[in-house]
């Protein structure tokens, strides 16, 4: 009958051959960027994808992210004003310290109604900065890390106002531009991140029930909440949406 001191070292061999090694550290963090996370849309995915990632979400306002961030510790926030240069890079390296980079939504945008005639410069580039530079910034920061760690997803909110054929409203001049170029980055963003691992993909909502809508278009009735387009983003970003990439996926919710 074997000793017990050569039972023990049977036990530990095998242990050692099925590599169970419990002393590991445990893998890091998947994380998710979320901008304009402080109300409306964006609120919404950030809440919605804490429940699978540690989320840092993005806003201008201190308040506004609190009350997001309020009893969910798997949101992280940091406060950023997207129309400042370098911004989004700051946001990337926030995100690095925290984890591995996997889910990017660029959401956060900037709405200022006026007639074509009356844009001046200073504003057209306020609403582009926002609305369109720091996507390609987010889409660039997320790309590069993604690929190097094995793939991700980049989500970016376009609109319904960016959509070829689909009926305008007056004053949306420097909105439906950008919204239109955030569609054609998403293109181009998915064919470079094609061989990479990492899907790009642009949603349009239509009319949904957030502050900007009423002051966009006061006279539409929504037909979609903030949370329903969370639902989607969830959606999109997870497995079962591994086919879609290089898409905009519009939703005809105008009422």
């Amino acid at each position: 009958m074997p000793s017990l001191g050569v039972v023990v070292r049977e036990v530990r061999s095998r242990v050692d051959m099925t590599g169970d090694h419990s002393d590991q550290p445990p893998p890091p963090p998947s994380i998710a960027v979320v901008t304009g996370a402080g109300r409306g849309i964006g609120r919404e995915v950030a809440r919605r994808l804490a429940s699978s990632y540690t989320v840092v979400a993005t806003a201008r306002t201190e308040s506004e992210l609190a009350e997001t961030a309020s009893g969910r510790p798997s949101i992280r926030v940091l406060v950023a004003d997207l129309e400042q240069p370098g911004a989004v890079e700051r946001i990337a390296a926030f995100a690095d310290q925290l984890g591995v980079l996997r889910v990017w939504v660029n959401n956060a945008a900037n709405l200022d109604p006026q007639p074509l005639v009356e844009i001046t410069d200073e504003r057209w580039r306020r609403v582009m900065a926002v609305n369109l530079d720091a996507v390609l910034a987010g889409c660039r920061a997320a790309l590069s890390r993604m690929a190097a760690t094995g793939g991700g997803v980049i989500v970016n909110m376009a609109s319904l106002s960016g959509v070829a054929g689909v009926e305008k409203f007056p004053g949306l001049t420097s909105y439906n531009v950008s919204k239109a170029g955030v569609i054609a980055l998403t293109e181009a963003t998915a064919l470079e991140g094609r061989d990479v691992g990492v899907r790009c993909v642009s949603l349009s909502p239509g009319a949904v029930d957030t502050a900007m809508l009423r002051r966009a278009a006061p006279h539409l009735r929504a037909g979609m909440t903030a949370e329903d387009v969370a639902a989607i983003v969830a959606f999109l970003v997870s497995d079962a949406a591994a086919p879609l990439s290089g898409t905009n996926i519009p939703i005809f919710s105008n009422r």
